[in-house]
């Protein structure tokens, strides 16, 4: 069983699905990024000041497996832990449906920092996610 340091509660809105009544696949990337972005709000990581100390988190690598979709107005949780892999940050994230539980995409997010322009280590990245870091996963 994951031990999951994060989860985000959300809603599907209509303009995300397809003609077939259900969330476009893209867009269950924008949820995983949505709930890294606030995972990383709630431990201090503000992109925009990160930025503006040279510290640049960008993704590197995305795999998503869809299990079970989702319809408009469904609400579902999005979770995710971490580890860390040399210079890669590893997000396991799952989206589940609120309703059952019942699993909708489960991802592995592979991120990485540039820190002033070039591909590298970010201390203070490390500083803001150590605690979970540490953990065993």
């Amino acid at each position: 069983m994951a031990k999951y340091i994060y989860e985000l509660t959300l809603k599907v809105r209509d303009y995300e699905c397809d003609l077939q009544g259900i969330v476009n696949n893209a867009n269950y990337q924008h949820y995983l990024e949505h709930t890294r972005h606030e995972f990383l709000a709630s431990v201090g990581g503000d992109f925009a000041a990160l930025h503006q100390q040279g510290i640049d988190p960008v993704v590197a690598r995305i795999n998503m497996a869809f299990k079970t979709p989702l319809k408009s107005g469904d609400e579902f949780v999005s979770r995710l832990y971490l580890k860390k892999e040399g210079i890669k940050y590893v997000f396991y994230q799952d989206i589940f449906r609120k309703a059952d539980e019942k699993v909708v995409v489960k991802g592995v997010v592979e991120a990485v920092c540039v820190v002033n322009g070039r591909l590298s280590t970010s201390d203070l990245f490390d500083s803001l996610l150590s605690q979970y870091l540490d953990n065993e996963q």
